[in-house]
């Protein structure tokens, strides 16, 4: 009876030992993951920011009445320049 009960818990400590290296490696692996996934997260928040920063520098008036006036040629609206419609006029 001693024989066995030794060899069963010779087997269950084995069986443990296992358990604990696999949990570790698989601790090891997790933490890997967290730890990348932690860096795309920072490199997606530094993208952020940059698209915010150029979405504010394109979206400004003068920038886009520049490029209006350089690109397709567009003038300011003046008075002289306006033509009105009447309603019932042909």
């Amino acid at each position: 009876m001693s024989g066995r009960l030794s060899a069963l818990l010779t087997l269950l400590l084995i069986i443990c030992a296992l358990a604990l290296v696999s949990a570790q490696y698989r601790s090891r692996q997790l933490f890997i993951e967290l730890e990348r996934a932690q860096a795309t997260a920072r490199e997606l928040d530094i993208a952020w920011a940059q698209l915010q920063l150029d979405q504010s520098t394109l979206g400004k008036h003068a920038r886009i009445e520049a490029n209006a006036r350089r690109d397709l040629g567009m003038v300011a609206l003046t008075p002289a320049r306006a033509q009105y419609l009447t309603a019932g006029a042909r």
